[in-house]
């Protein structure tokens, strides 16, 4: 139960959650923005509140001492439908109209209360508050809570639901400036809630005196209650994206950790204690990144394993050919040894340093071979390297091996570079031209031909002798394969072309063997022309 737990709570499904999570942050931020649009909406309200006076007090201009029967008729006759208190004082501040207290003409559904926060009752207030408690409520407003109660700057407190509840003679600030001809304005904390009411005094002027005043006051309960709502809404959008995160991230991670895993534990289970090969890496069919890694890991092992058998036979092959001429040796000196016949003696002697010299060249051909193989002994090099010189330097070294016997010798074709170090390139050459003219008959001839071919350097050696039977077209570059019908066994150790082959693709390229239409042999090798054109 632990293992399953940590293949799916992995570092990396922690990273990704850490992502997902940090992205539905932005809900959040939109909540800490509703500051912003709450501030707003107080301006909002504020010019709607001046709006409304304005148009009361314009009603009553020059209403004189009917101010008191103009502000109950106007206050009627608009049959609340304004969403703000109105009052209105006369020059005193004594209350002489309320909207408030102003039953509508005619009780149709299109009559609205004056101030919904003045108008509620008690029994509705507990179910406000129950339903802005709730636990998710309160968990969603906390930050705002911590933030209003220790960081905002305190507020007047409040004597009563209403500011001037009760009260016939109106003295606020508000009102003394309004009366004074000029405008007024109020925003006082209502007790009990966390909303506000705002309240707007106009001047009412009558032939160039103030009269009266109109008060528009209203509550902000009902926008702080969308508010609410909204921030509620936008939290429980917050926890179904975290939620949704979470599930996410733990499909994603089981997409990517668990086939990592598993390539982690084939990886551990490819080798056994010692450290021998025992499997490779299963390939996944998936289209994805991991899917490639996991092909690319299996052709990697695949190769790995190819490289150990031919590593396990080559080093089988090396033991079979050194069996031969050591129990070979070994005989021919018992014999030496008990013979007393000196002819006899000399011929085994002579057996043994034929073997010994073809020992010597199983030894220098089996360590050139594996310096191929392990590549240590090319170093780095930067610079490509003129084929048709140095295929003209072996041929002209050939040419005096051969002290001018039935052999010729012909380089032929245009200049071509080749990217591998200068002795590989030679002992390319040697290999094939010594080969060439092993097998060529009296009088042939033995051509080298340089091209090139798209990035490539193309290098041809073709003799004139008998070719190379179809059956053996696939084994010629076998280590130790030797097929020379006329010559005796163990003349020749076989590793002459494998050397070719090994060099060329270790720099990239590729040898091929087929027959002339002469029924001669013809060898072509490709090496790329700069570096990195072969892989």
């Amino acid at each position: 139960m632990r293992g399953t737990a940590r293949t799916y709570l992995s570092r990396m499904w922690v990273r990704l959650l850490a992502f997902n999570v940090l992205i539905v942050f932005v809900p959040v931020a939109g909540v800490l923005s509703l500051g912003t649009y709450e501030r707003q909406l107080l301006r909002s309200l504020e010019r709607s509140l001046v709006q409304q006076g304005r148009v009361l007090a314009a009603a009553l201009e020059d209403s004189g001492p009917r101010l008191r029967d103009n502000s109950l008729r106007v206050l009627r006759h608009m049959r609340q439908r304004h969403d703000a208190r109105l009052r209105v004082v006369d020059a005193g501040g004594v209350l002489i109209a309320d909207s408030a207290s102003i039953a509508p003409v005619d009780a149709s559904a299109e009559s609205v209360a004056a101030d919904p926060s003045a108008r509620q009752t008690p029994a509705d207030l507990p179910a406000a508050r129950t339903a802005q408690e709730t636990f998710l409520y309160r968990l969603a407003s906390f930050p705002i809570r911590l933030w209003r109660k220790y960081l905002h700057p305190p507020q007047p407190p409040a004597e009563s639901d209403e500011f001037y509840a009760g009260a016939r003679v109106l003295s606020g600030p508000e009102i003394q400036d309004a009366l004074a001809g000029q405008y007024g304005a109020a925003t006082r904390v209502t007790a009990g809630q966390q909303s506000l009411t705002l309240y707007s005094a106009i001047p009412i002027p009558n032939r160039g005196s103030i009269v009266g005043a109109v008060l528009v006051s209203q509550s902000t309960f009902r926008m702080l209650s969308d508010l609410y709502a909204l921030r509620l809404d936008i939290f429980r959008l917050f926890l179904w994206s975290v939620v949704t995160a979470v599930v996410l991230s733990l499909l994603v991670s089981a997409t990517i950790t668990v086939p990592i895993r598993r390539l982690r534990d084939q990886a551990h289970a490819i080798l056994d204690p010692r450290g021998r090969l025992l499997g490779g890496i299963v390939a996944s069919r998936a289209r994805d990144e991991v899917g490639e890694l996991s092909r690319s890991l299996g052709e990697l092992t695949a190769r790995l394993q190819r490289h150990v058998r031919q590593m396990e036979s080559f080093a089988s092959d090396v033991s079979h050919e050194f069996k031969n001429p050591l129990a070979s040796i070994r005989s021919a000196a018992e014999i030496a040894n008990s013979s007393r016949d000196p002819e006899e003696r000399r011929a085994m002697l002579s057996m043994v340093l034929e073997d010994v010299s073809r020992m010597e060249r199983l030894l220098t051909g089996v360590r050139e071979i594996s310096r191929i193989d392990s590549g240590a002994v090319d170093g780095e090099y930067d610079a490509a390297v003129d084929v048709k010189e140095i295929a003209a330097r072996v041929v002209s070294a050939a040419r005096r091996r051969s002290n001018g016997t039935h052999v010729t010798f012909v380089v032929e074709g245009e200049g071509a570079t080749a990217w591998l170090p200068p002795v590989r390139l030679e002992q390319v050459l040697e290999n094939l031209v010594d080969n060439a003219a092993s097998f060529s008959p009296p009088g042939g001839v033995v051509r080298v031909s340089v091209g090139k071919d798209e990035g490539f350097a193309v290098l041809s050696v073709r003799d004139e002798g008998p070719g190379v039977p179809r059956e053996h077209r696939e084994r010629i570059f076998d280590r130790f394969f030797s097929f020379r019908p006329r010559e005796k066994k163990g003349a020749h150790a076989g590793l002459g072309l494998s050397i070719v082959k090994a060099i060329a693709e270790s720099h990239g390229g590729t040898v091929t063997v087929d027959n002339t239409a002469g029924g001669g042999a013809a060898f072509e090798v490709r090496l790329p022309s700069s570096a990195g054109a072969g892989t």
